[in-house]
């Protein structure tokens, strides 16, 4: 589920939480990027779950519908093409999914669930909506697209759940773009057999990644002084306060990778910082950063100190 930049990402927002103070005591900043990853793979069950309960919502919609005194001959005998999507009914079902649920009490919907009501009304507004619904029977490819489309239209970019998650977690809104990248890849893969672990993917992909998780948080939290001075002494023309905060983290972890991670190849590196500095600090910061790497790896070169192994890494 999280690959090597999603992890470096998490590591940068502790050190910046941590606010550069060198420490041996690790323990508090361990346990913050587990609880940090932990909450991303809550806030996944959140979003995958609210699919389930607009579902049901379409359900009680129906059942009310045929019940009012008056209703009309469509009412009575509605189009149960959304009741009977194979991909909803799937995640309805999903045992291992609703255990899941339980297990980690992400019963957000049960208690606010004036935002399903705010989806659902969005996607009878929504010309996807009509659109599919306009004849009676589909496949299961057809009901699939349909709610990747739901997804990538409706509940994704809707910005009342957007502030909603904001409120509950702030961390959040930085995990969002990843956790609805992924809901969309599981989607598009789901097909009648799908298993029903498809739906629970792992968090970390192996025990490798919950070590470099862990070492890239210490070994740089534990050499921020050395690091730091590294840094500063590229940038002797630089007025410090002029550096961005989230850059001097970047430079810092990236720097650590360089001295530290010896299988890692230097272009792996920098390529990942570069665009995480895009994402998350200036429009200058890429720039900026790939010109004191730059000069690092040159420094490190010419004194024959790059401590890489294997071919292909520098």
């Amino acid at each position: 589920m999280l690959n090597r930049r999603h992890i470096r990402i998490k590591v940068m927002q502790v050190i910046y939480a941590f606010q550069g103070n060198e420490s041996d005591d690790l323990k508090v900043n361990e346990k913050f990027l587990h609880q940090s990853i932990e909450n991303m793979y809550n806030l996944y069950l959140l979003i995958i779950s609210l699919l389930i309960e607009v579902h049901l919502k379409a359900e009680d919609h129906l059942t009310k519908s045929q019940k009012k005194h008056l209703a009309t001959a469509e009412e009575k005998n509605p189009n149960r093409k959304l009741i009977n999507n194979e991909l909803l009914l799937l995640l309805k079902e999903n045992t291992l999914l609703k255990e899941t649920l339980e297990a980690r009490k992400v019963d957000n919907w049960k208690l606010d669930n004036e935002y399903v009501e705010v989806i659902f009304k969005a996607l009878l507004e929504s010309e996807l909506y009509k659109d599919y619904m306009a004849t009676k029977t589909s496949t299961f490819k057809e009901d699939k697209y349909f709610i990747v489309d739901v997804f990538k239209e409706i509940i994704a970019p809707n910005e009342k759940l957007y502030n909603y998650l904001e409120d509950k977690n702030i961390t959040w809104l930085d995990d969002l773009p990843v956790i609805n990248t992924i809901i969309v890849k599981l989607l598009r893969k789901t097909n009648p057999k799908t298993p029903e672990s498809h739906f629970l993917p792992k968090l970390v992909k192996d025990v490798e990644d919950k070590e470099f998780a862990n070492d890239l948080l210490n070994k740089t939290i534990l050499n921020l002084t050395s690091l730091s001075n590294e840094i500063e002494a590229k940038t002797a023309n630089w007025d410090k306060d002029r550096i961005a905060n989230i850059d001097f983290v970047l430079l810092q972890m990236a720097i650590c990778e360089f001295q530290k991670f010896p299988s890692i190849p230097i272009k792996v590196t920098i390529n990942e910082y570069l665009e995480i500095a895009k994402e998350y600090s200036t429009p200058k910061s890429s720039v900026f950063i790939n010109g004191i790497l730059d000069k690092i790896v040159k420094e490190y070169s010419d004194k024959g100190t790059l401590n890489k192994v294997g071919r292909g890494l520098i």
